[in-house]
């Protein structure tokens, strides 16, 4: 059988890039902070990993406190800044399902931000992080009744009703305690996009929002209610986008509901989501979030000034580019495996890394075959860069930490390997699957780490089974 070579690999995919050195650290894709010292050990925010392995354990997920901060601050003043050059007022919330806490809560407010959440568990974080309840925005598709009078009653900002049932609960329960809430109504423009590409269609099947023909009624319900108080529209078009065509064509069909809406009355808001994506590997270039403010607004303001009407307040809702490169997770490595595939240009080998974590912290490679950046974090490897697949510990095929991948082909058990871009979706999506803790989070910032999210423990899982007197078997372990 005829060997590939390396410069070749036939494993790999067209945009998988065979870095000179499997050691570096890509821009955009890492940390601003992260770096090596001088014994080759990953440093992020002035913490070496392995001194918080050695305290905090693996698997750990690290948040860049700094680089989230400054991130969400940046982002803040690139679309106030876009609208005002437009005579208009812009507000930004954070899309606290990205990965909501209440230390990350607090750096979005001290940032200017507003928190938008979407359940009672993330509405209660950020009220008790001390977010003022008129800058939080509530989503949900299905809102419980309860959820809905908690809402009121804590005074929240905006709700997004998603369906006319949704309405007449808001209406029964503002009714009866004689409070106003504002609402936006979330619309569903025919536009989806993801990273490059969008697609337009006259109908789009999915739950969320109403279509546009049908936006028009559930407004004028609503401003037949006395204490339900229409504020405008909310649109998001998708996630991981890099470009504002997507945007621009979405805003083009909401403005013209927009306006028509205005014959009976104010509109005073428009909110067009988040969504704006980042480099997960070095093949990703995200354009910066300043670009991606100033053609959203342009777009938007262009079309208000073709049909004649008056720009509205804008809001938007970034998640993923602010925390998203803000973490890093670190990883014991257990096994690796070299694996013989065939392929039409003779055998190839690709080496399994399997690390102590997996889908219960990162769901997202099994779930939509996300794709990340990983590097050895504990050293530098002096070998040449070899095709790898990291993988996880759970007992499913589909439990893929990292696809592709090269890194040193002297990798070994021990080794601490890093994981870039994991600080969105990551912990906010993890489970206890196979019985496994969660891990925990902690934020480094100028040389100083603190835990914001504390690990659970084997005691913590022994604790919710019903069928077990105590919980007092293998006390402390992981």
């Amino acid at each position: 059988m005829v060997s590939v070579p390396a410069s070749a690999h036939p494993l790999a995919p067209e945009w998988l890039i065979r870095p000179d050195d499997a050691n570096d650290l890509a821009d955009l894709v890492w940390p601003a902070s992260a770096t090596r010292d001088p014994d080759g050990v990953l440093v992020l925010g002035g913490s070496r990993a392995t001194d918080l392995v050695e305290q905090l354990g693996t698997p750990v997920l690290v948040i860049d406190e700094q680089h989230a901060r400054d991130q969400a601050a940046r982002t803040h003043r690139a679309f106030v800044a876009a609208t005002a050059r437009h005579g208009g007022v812009a507000r930004v919330y954070y899309a606290g399902k990205a990965f909501l806490c209440a230390e990350v809560a607090r750096w979005m407010i001290e940032a200017g931000l507003g928190v938008d959440v979407c359940s009672r568990g993330e509405l209660e974080t950020a009220l008790a992080a001390g977010v003022p309840a008129e800058r939080i925005g509530y989503h949900g598709n299905n809102k419980r009744v309860s959820e809905l009078e908690r809402a009121v009653e804590a005074g929240v900002g905006t709700i997004i009703v998603d369906s006319s049932i949704e309405i007449e609960r808001l209406g029964a329960i503002t009714e009866r305690r004689g409070v106003t809430q504002k609402v936006l109504v979330r619309v569903r423009s025919g536009v989806h996009a993801d990273t490059h590409d969008f697609l337009a269609t006259a109908h789009e099947d999915q739950k969320f929002g109403f279509a546009l023909d049908d936006a028009e009624q559930a407004v004028a319900r609503i401003r037949e209610l006395s204490f339900v108080e229409f504020s405008g529209l909310h649109c998001h078009i998708g996630s991981q986008i890099f470009g504002i065509s997507g945007f621009r064509e979405s805003a083009s069909r909401v403005l013209e509901l927009h306006e028509r809406l205005l014959e009976g009355g104010s509109v005073p808001l428009l909110n067009l989501g988040g969504g704006f994506g980042i480099a997960y590997t070095r093949a990703d270039d995200p354009a910066p979030i300043e670009q991606l403010a100033d053609g959203i607004v342009d777009a938007v303001a262009d079309e208000c000034q073709a049909r004649g009407i008056e720009l509205p307040t804008l809001a938007f809702e970034p998640g993923r580019s602010i925390m998203g490169p803000a973490g890093v997770t670190l990883y014991e490595v257990g096994t690796t495996k070299p694996v013989r595939v065939e392929t039409t240009e003779g055998v190839a080998e690709r080496l399994y890394v399997a690390v102590d974590g997996g889908m219960s912290d990162n769901v997202r490679p099994a779930l939509y075959g996300a794709q990340y950046s990983a590097r050895l974090a504990s050293r530098t490897g002096d070998d040449a860069p070899a095709l790898v697949r990291v993988v996880g510990m759970h007992c499913e095929s589909g439990d893929i930490v990292v696809d592709h991948e090269y890194l040193p082909g002297d990798i070994t058990p021990g080794d601490l390997l890093a994981v870039a871009s994991t600080g969105a979706y990551s912990a906010a999506m993890s489970s206890n699957y196979n019985h496994v803790p969660r891990p925990p989070v902690v934020a480094v910032r100028e040389g100083e780490a603190r835990v914001i999210v504390r690990g659970e423990t084997i005691d913590d899982l022994l604790a919710r089974d019903a069928g077990l007197p105590s919980p007092a078997l293998n006390k402390g372990e992981k």
